[in-house]
């Protein structure tokens, strides 16, 4: 015990000595709470559109107007050429095009229909998508106020129409910052868990201590532990100073019990600290535990349900996230921070993670036995 705190002392004098470890351990969580949340919205506004209105009546000019009084739309072009409008979207200046044809306004009236044709410029997909699907509602809110004009009338045979009422669970005003900064504070406690704790290992190998370390009667388990308890410590700081921030900057109150919070990031933390140790054992430099590093964040981000659903992966993708660990933790801190789960809740959650952490810390061990 007395061997292991020594080594614990060693190794918060060597972090708290390192200005840059420093830097990333305290100034990166900030910065990044108060920047990515702002920028990392699913909401999609100022899109651009030109409206090729080749009818010039009264209902063309309604639903133009009812278009640009929209959050998400600017008008930058209203016209009567198809072409005109197509070469704004070629200058990159719309990217939405709305052709009203000629007799649009006869052929609603007497006909009981119309038809409007939509472009979209596709080069940025969710742009596009978003974009075509905010503006068939404001068509479809527009044919339902023409309805509602005739029946009122009364000079149109009304049909049966169906009124949605709808509720949000959870998150009532679908604020995508209550859904967005507990995914943000996952990734940062694991790149303090899995990449700070495998450079601080390598670098043992680069300036020559950890041979050094290896010929003194200190045991296997007490270096190891020695390593990876004072990161285990500062990620639990990290996830406090985040949880903090989220509060003060967002609002953000978690429903359910901080403890359940914390008793997953210590399962967690120790997962991803077995990850670090491991890429320490099988790099030589803190150059290639960097790439190492950086490379599984990036496959972790991607593919850890953060900016993109799990369900609509492909099913190659789905297979891969099972085997994820940040893809548990983002959903348990979205479960007790949205929904107040329990710890009976998050169970299977935190099971696997426990089998995660302990198939990486053994495999790392013995790795490290191996090559030592």
């Amino acid at each position: 015990m007395r061997t292991l705190k020594i080594l614990l002392e060693k190794e918060f004098r060597q972090i708290f000595r390192n200005p840059a470890i420093l830097r990333l351990i305290f100034i990166m969580p900030i910065v990044q709470l108060l920047i990515l949340p702002l920028a990392a919205d699913y909401e999609v506004k100022n899109i651009n559109i030109a409206v090729v209105d080749q009818d010039r009546s009264s209902y063309s000019r309604k639903l133009t107007d009812k278009i640009a009084a929209s959050s998400y739309f600017n008008l930058v072009t209203y016209t009567n050429s198809y072409t005109e409008a197509i070469q704004e979207v070629e200058k990159d200046k719309a990217d939405v095009v709305l052709q009203i044809p000629p007799a649009f306004e006869k052929d609603l009236i007497k006909e009981d229909k119309a038809k409007l044709f939509m472009a979209l410029n596709a080069i940025n997909g969710v742009k596009a998508n978003l974009g075509g699907v905010y503006l068939r509602s404001i068509i479809s809110d527009f044919n339902g106020e023409v309805r509602l004009e005739w029946v009122q009338l009364p000079r149109f045979n009304p049909q049966p129409m169906i009124k949605i009422s709808s509720i949000n669970w959870f998150n009532p005003l679908l604020n995508y910052q209550f859904f967005m900064v507990p995914g943000i504070l996952v990734i940062l406690v694991t790149m303090v868990g899995s990449f700070l704790a495998a450079l601080n290992i390598v670098k043992e190998k680069e300036i020559g201590t950890i041979e050094q370390i290896n010929v003194t009667p200190i045991r296997k388990h007490q270096f190891i532990l020695g390593k990876l308890i004072p990161f285990w410590i500062l990620g639990l700081i990290v996830l406090s100073i985040g949880m903090l921030l989220a509060r003060i900057f967002y609002g953000i109150i978690p429903e359910g019990s901080l403890l359940t919070i914390y008793i997953f990031a210590v399962v967690y933390l120790l997962s991803v600290l077995g990850l670090g140790l491991l890429i320490s054992t099988y790099t030589d430099t803190q150059q290639q535990a960097m790439l190492i590093s950086f490379f599984l964040i990036m496959v972790f981000i991607l593919l850890g349900g953060l900016y993109t659903s799990i369900d609509s992966m492909p099913q190659w993708a789905q297979v891969f996230t099972r085997f994820n660990p940040v893809t548990y933790f983002i959903d348990v801190m979205r479960m007790v921070v949205l929904k107040g789960s329990s710890l009976y809740d998050i169970r299977y959650h935190l099971l696997i993670v426990t089998a995660f952490g302990i198939f990486l810390n053994v495999w790392a061990v013995i790795s490290y036995k191996k090559r030592n």
